[in-house]
C-alpha cells in the first residue's frame, strides 16, 4: 500500500515540498522575522527529515519535539494558518492530489496545539 510520502514523490516530492513552502513562508511579510537570523538550509533539513517520517517515509527525524523547537517564538494562531496556507499552494503547485494534501493536512493540524504560544 503506497503511503502519503509515495503520493508525493518521496525524498525529492519532500524537498520541493519544503523548498517551495520556505519560498512562499520568506515572501510572507508577517513569517519572515520569524526566521530572522536563523540558518535557513539546517531547518530546511530538520523539516525535510520532520515531514518525510510524518508521512510515512523512512527517514527517521531527531530533532527536538515541536514544542521545544518553537518555544519562546511567540508564534500566532495567524502564523500557523499562514504556514498551513502556503504548504497548500505548495503541495497543489507540485501537483499533489487533493485528497493526499488533506491527510497530510490531518497530520499538521495536530502540531497546532504544540506551535502556537499566542
Amino acid at each position: 500500500m503506497a503511503t502519503i510520502y509515495d503520493e508525493i514523490g518521496g525524498s525529492d516530492g519532500v524537498a520541493a515540498a519544503v523548498d517551495g513552502l520556505y519560498s512562499h513562508v520568506m515572501d510572507d511579510e508577517m513569517l519572515a522575522p520569524y526566521f530572522a537570523g536563523i540558518d535557513l538550509r539546517r531547518l530546511k533539513a530538520h523539516l525535510r527529515a520532520f515531514l518525510a517520517t510524518a508521512v510515512g517515509g523512512p527517514e527517521h527525524y531527531a530533532g527536538r519535539d515541536m514544542g521545544a523547537a518553537h518555544a519562546g517564538l511567540g508564534i500566532t494562531h495567524e502564523a500557523f494558518d499562514h504556514v498551513v496556507s502556503h504548504l497548500v499552494t505548495t503541495l497543489t503547485a507540485l501537483g499533489v492530489a487533493p485528497k493526499t494534501i488533506g491527510a497530510i493536512g490531518g497530520r499538521v493540524a495536530p502540531l497546532r496545539a504544540h506551535i502556537v504560544e499566542a
